[in-house]
């Protein structure tokens, strides 16, 4: 089985080589390219008006001056030239991707992009909070991480969806097992603008959350299953149609 993997958060991030560890053990055929710097909520952006840079680190190893999009796409198109992949695994993101955050992250358009172009594609994300923003539970991770990604392929991934999968922030002893959820809804009441001044006085802003305490999550949510030190596996759907409201619209419309 030929592996593809790319992230978001660059080619020397610490997640990309547990993604690699993950991948070896599966397979030991390989690839790796991922973005020369930090892509983080660059969601599903395809570089069309600059060019891209493409830069061997060594042997089955790239970086791409470009988006995990980008990656993908030079991967299975250029790098590999139409010879595989079987499997695209995007990841690991430092840091969950749940709720809304699907639709910022760069690690899920990794898995989308490889879901476009008709390869099993995982987005991989690890959860952190203030104690471990440093250290990480990179172990949990390896640990579960290769017999997941198995069992959901002797499965069978419908074409067109992709599987988002977060790790909780604990250690691999403290997991107390897999919660197949849905994709939850944190809200956006949290989001902030922080306003600064620069040395020179000029103003300048960061886009950040409010740190104060949040709601409880909805049961059966990806956000409630990291809660409760669960791994969350979610299957996505490329199709976002809503079909009810489809069906309403076109009662009114046609």
């Amino acid at each position: 089985m030929r592996i593809l993997i790319t992230n978001d958060d660059g080619i020397h991030s610490p997640g990309l080589d547990v993604c690699a560890e993950i991948a070896r053990a599966l397979s030991d055929d390989i690839w790796i390219v991922a973005p020369e710097t930090d892509q983080s909520g660059v969601s599903h952006s395809l570089s069309l008006n600059d060019p891209l840079r493409l830069r061997q680190v060594e042997e089955r190893r790239f970086a791409v001056k470009g988006t995990p999009t980008d990656c993908v796409v030079m991967g299975l198109r250029h790098i590999l030239n139409g010879k595989g992949p079987d499997l695209v695994l995007s990841g690991v993101n430092r840091g969950r991707n749940v709720a809304e955050d699907v639709t910022y992250s760069g690690t899920i358009a990794g898995a989308i992009e490889g879901t476009i172009l008709g390869v099993p594609s995982f987005a991989l994300s690890l959860s952190f909070s203030a104690a471990s923003r440093q250290k990480p539970y990179w172990d949990t991770a390896v640990h579960f991480g290769p017999d997941l990604i198995r069992k959901v392929l002797d499965t069978g991934i419908p074409r067109s969806v992709l599987i988002n999968v977060n790790f909780p922030d604990c250690g691999p002893s403290e997991v107390r097992g897999v919660a197949c959820a849905t994709q939850g809804h944190r809200g956006q009441a949290l989001l902030k603008v922080e306003a600064r001044h620069d040395g020179r006085g000029n103003p300048y802003y960061w886009i950040a959350y409010d740190r104060r305490e949040r709601p409880a999550p909805a049961l059966g949510t990806d956000l409630s299953a990291l809660a409760e030190n669960y791994i969350s596996v979610t299957p996505l759907r490329l199709d976002m149609t809503d079909e009810p409201f489809l069906t309403k619209l076109a009662a009114v419309l046609s």
